[in-house]
């Protein structure tokens, strides 16, 4: 342990932790820009600053290391001068159209300049002008909001291993920009929005199709159905200042007929639906051949990023649709036609905790006999702002149910928000399949945690099954170059794009650096959904009568020609750059 003092403030902690970290741990305040933890630790932006008593100059404190008898101050009128004018220097270059900024209210470049009580601009004079390329179905990149704090790129790198986006240009016409500076459609990008998570600004944020709903909602021609996807219900009472992780379904729901859908479902019964489907296209390549492991499809950024940079392993993929996809084709098909609705009148709008579900939807596989499986797909932060529109006092909201016929849903169902939860789900139906009965074990924690890539060998019915779970693209990519290496060990495999699964997802609320740092985010939402799931009185997907009344009135059994229409895909290679476009 080292000792320090901060502040006035007798400090202790262990060897080799940064001033910044030493500070937070003790509720010592010291603003930040550049700096995510674990992530973007550079010192760039100079936010930071400290004074170390008996050192010239200051101190970046992000990555300042501790040292034994250390004397910091975090606010001296010179340190908080010194702060100022970088801040003041940021500015000048920033377009400040912060009343129509996507990020108003949550922007941590705003929350300094109100911080440091900025009126004026000191430093003005030329600023960059870039045009926004918002050619992307899922995110808008507009660099004349960037600080150039680079947090973006670094998680990209970093945590992702794509590099889509880095720093480019010298000087004053530096700028974080893609190869030949094409769009982030064009490049090898996967449109996960672990990007927009990063950013303190609104130099990145989704493609929002919020007023293309409203347009729906107001037309008497529509049916305009909505399903919610299990993660975004742990996370949109965060935009309403409630705390992290708290499960508001009900109000969720009350919110979403109160705006004027016709019909509110659950993405949850999708889930069920897919793993009926998963688990039974994992049984026959298990028992009848076929290419191992198979791999979940759930992740179209994950989908995305295993076209565009492992082609040859596209046949270890599942062919299931993701759930919302399954749920939208349904909901046109078996739904139009058991309530006598012309399916071409029906609007299928899913609310997704993921941006990459806009790519998704737009894709071209994903319709049937000319019918798109999804017509929008909101985030939660868009679902957010409409019931903000809306002028809904959502905390005062009463609770109410999903509808009827498709609203009910297993705990393994809602269990598909966190990492680990595809696996569980598929293998509690897997399980009592290749048993042939219904086995008393429900929650499988060799595939839960925290840990990047989790391992487990199950013995199902005599057989020895291999699984893993990978959270994160860095991770994907060691599991995908096992199996093009032909040394890939498992039968079975779960990815998610985002990190921690879709409780990060890319459309989620975003947190600022601080809170990242100091708060467990990702765990909290993650408790939120395996409550729902212990909560549940059907944990098994298999289980699920909705799903037992589909299969006897429309989709015959799991893996039939039937449900091969509706609910399967399939995969094909895309350009990893398409730099004339």
């Amino acid at each position: 342990m080292v000792n320090l003092i901060i502040d006035g403030k007798n400090v202790s902690v262990e060897e080799g932790t940064t001033v910044l970290a030493a500070a937070q741990k003790y509720g010592i305040d010291i603003p930040t820009l550049c700096f995510l933890k674990d992530i973007n630790e550079v010192g760039d932006c100079r936010m930071c600053v400290v004074e170390i008593e008996g050192r010239r100059g200051f101190a970046a404190s992000c990555i300042e290391k501790v040292q034994e008898g250390m004397i910091v101050k975090t606010h001296t009128p010179e340190v908080l001068e010194a702060r100022k004018m970088m801040l003041d220097l940021i500015l000048s270059n920033h377009h400040k159209d912060c009343l129509t900024c996507i990020r108003d209210g949550n922007c941590e470049l705003q929350n300094l300049a109100k911080k440091f009580g900025i009126k004026k601009i000191n430093y003005e004079g030329s600023m960059n002008e870039h045009e926004i390329d918002d050619k992307s179905p899922s995110i808008v990149r507009d660099f004349n909001k960037c600080v150039l704090c680079r947090r973006c790129a670094a998680t990209c790198k970093n945590v992702q291993d794509i590099g889509a986006i880095s720093s480019a240009g010298r000087g004053f016409e530096s700028c974080i920009s893609t190869a030949y500076n094409c769009s982030l459609n064009d490049v090898d990008c996967t449109l996960c929005g672990q990007c927009i998570e990063s950013c303190p600004t609104g130099a990145l944020h989704e493609k929002e199709n919020i007023d293309d709903v409203w347009k729906a909602l107001n037309d008497e021609d529509k049916y305009v159905v909505v399903q919610t996807a299990p993660a975004v219900r742990v996370a949109l009472g965060e935009e309403f200042g409630m705390e992290i992780g708290t499960n508001v379904a009900g109000k969720m729901v009350t919110a979403l007929k109160e705006i004027g859908f016709d019909k509110v479902f659950d993405t949850n019964t999708g889930a069920d639906l897919t793993i009926m489907e998963e688990a039974n296209e994992f049984i026959e390549r298990l028992q009848n051949g076929g290419a191992l492991p198979m791999i979940t499809s759930c992740s179209p950024g994950w989908v995305r990023f295993a076209e565009k940079n492992y082609p040859e392993n596209l046949p270890h993929l599942s062919s299931c649709k993701s759930p919302h996809q399954m749920f939208g084709a349904i909901v046109k098909s078996y739904y139009a036609e058991k309530f006598n609705i012309p399916r071409e009148k029906i609007c299928m709008v899913s609310i997704m905790p993921c941006i990459a579900k806009k790519y998704e939807s737009s894709r071209e596989e994903m319709e049937v006999d000319g019918v798109r499986d999804v017509d929008y797909v909101l985030t939660t932060r868009e679902l957010a702002r409409m019931i903000k529109q809306a002028n809904i006092d959502f905390a005062s909201l009463a609770d109410d149910k999903f509808d009827d016929p498709m609203g009910e849903a297993s705990g393994a169902g809602a269990i598909f928000g966190t990492t680990g939860g595809v696996m569980e789900a598929a293998i509690r139906t897997a399980v009592d399949t290749l048993e042939g009965k219904s086995i008393d074990k429900i929650a499988y924690t060799e595939v839960r945690g925290e840990k990047q890539i989790k391992e487990a060998t199950l013995n199902v019915a005599g057989t020895e099954v291999k699984i893993a779970v990978a959270s994160g693209l860095a991770n994907a990519r060691k599991i995908m170059e096992q199996i093009k290496n032909g040394t890939c060990p498992y039968h079975f495999v779960e990815i998610m794009a985002c990190p921690g699964g879709c409780v990060m997802g890319g459309g989620q609320p975003i947190k600022s650096s601080k809170i990242r740092a100091t708060v467990d985010v990702a765990g909290l939402r993650k408790a939120a959904i395996y409550s729902i799931d212990e909560k549940s009185t059907i944990r098994k997907s298999h289980e699920n009568p909705v799903m037992t009344k589909l299969y006897e009135e429309f989709l015959e059994k799991p893996g039939s020609h039937v449900a091969h229409k509706y609910l399967h895909t399939s995969y094909s290679a895309k350009p990893k750059y398409e730099l004339g476009k």
